[in-house]
């Protein structure tokens, strides 16, 4: 991995980064495909039409269906699924999070029902790397646990402190992965995990110990799971100045695209989020100008596209009335137009955000578009 930082303005970083999968300009936000596949019927030929540059998949979920051996017999998750830009692994660590009713941690790992048919599952930091490399994602998540943001304080300094335990090992397995005979990518990238909570102490000690171990790349964990925007934005404050700047970072599960603009003023290079792919099924779209609900009668004679100017296939061929119609109708091809053409906004605003960085006018830009986004809301 090459990381280079090509410009800054204040702590916002505008980087180019080389991959054994091929180049990732951030800031970035990666297409969330949870088993590989973008929900809404989004195809890998889609994902390079409206200009994905990185695609994210779940190790946990993948592991389940259709079994991460699979995947590796097949020839990794790039030929899976026809995907040749980087691909990004979570570790499952967030299903410790997520699964609480069906799972129980120890220092081991973490011992998991699974959600589909209860079968017992034991995932730690060594079993989690062997599946992402059988995976062969360009970029590899570390195992960690995602405490909730209400959990005792107590308890969350104990799950940092074994987090950086986890990280260790982690490293170690790959280090012995990458080197084996078999190993489909054998420059496969690790992402320590920053957390603890709201507790500054706590993130601020915890990143001290991660940064140490001079990692390829760094994520702030456990946050947007319960906690204010405002908590989180000074959690990122304090916590990210500490992590090597020369490195990428990683803001986990964030989020909207005001979270975005707020996340690359403090230091964010990577964001991941199911907000446009989830909110499109629903008939939830971005715009400029704020959000639309397509299925409101307002738009049932409107021959607008969702955003006039737009490139997504949607805008490009379609009206409002009709994807209106589509939804109000139970058509697949409504959910499918929606979830493009967020996931277009998704990809064109970390365009914006780029060139706005690369001619030194980030400030203003966040501003005008933050101002922009607010202004006439019809979610």
């Amino acid at each position: 991995m090459n990381y280079k930082i090509i410009k800054m303005e204040g702590r916002a970083k505008r980087a180019h980064m080389e991959t054994v999968h091929g180049v990732i300009e951030t800031p970035v936000f990666m297409n969330v495909g949870t088993a590989a596949a973008i929900k809404g019927a989004v195809s890998t030929e889609d994902l390079y039409a409206i200009h994905t540059q990185v695609e994210l998949s779940n190790t946990y979920h993948l592991h389940l269906r259709p079994g991460d051996e699979v995947v590796k017999k097949l020839g990794g998750l790039h030929r899976f699924m026809n995907w040749d830009r980087p691909i990004l692994t979570d570790s499952g660590g967030f299903q410790v999070f997520s699964l609480a009713s069906l799972r129980n941690i120890k220092e081991e790992g973490v011992s998991f029902r699974s959600h589909i048919d209860g079968h017992r599952i034991f995932m730690g930091p060594e079993e989690s790397m062997q599946i992402q490399s059988n995976l062969a994602s360009t970029i590899a998540m570390a195992f960690d646990e995602c405490p909730s943001s209400v959990a005792e304080k107590s308890y969350i300094k104990d799950s940092a402190d074994r987090t950086v335990r986890w990280l260790e090992r982690c490293r170690k397995k790959m280090q012995e992965l990458n080197s084996r005979e078999d190993t489909i990518n054998k420059e496969q990238i690790l992402f320590g995990i920053n957390q603890g909570g709201v507790y500054e102490d706590i993130r601020k000690d915890n990143a001290k110990r991660i940064a140490d171990m001079d990692l390829e790349g760094y994520a702030v964990g456990g946050l947007a799971v319960g906690e204010s925007h405002e908590e989180m934005y000074r959690i990122l404050e304090e916590t990210v100045p500490i992590l090597p700047q020369d490195r990428p970072t990683y803001l986990m599960g964030v989020g909207t695209p005001l979270n975005i603009l707020e996340g690359v003023e403090r230091g964010i290079d990577f964001f991941d989020c199911v907000y446009p792919s989830r909110n499109g099924r629903h008939g939830h779209v971005y715009t400029d100008t704020g959000r639309l609900n397509l299925k409101n009668a307002m738009f049932e004679l409107d021959d607008r596209p969702i955003e006039e100017g737009c490139g997504c296939p949607a805008c490009r061929n379609y009206s409002r009335a009709y994807i209106r119609h589509l939804f109000k109708a139970g058509e697949m091809l409504a959910m499918r137009l929606s979830v493009l053409h967020n996931l277009y906004f998704y990809n064109r605003l970390m365009q914006e955000i780029r060139e706005a960085l690369d001619e030194g006018r980030f400030g203003l830009y966040k501003k005008e578009k933050a101002d922009r986004m607010t202004a006439s809301d019809q979610f």
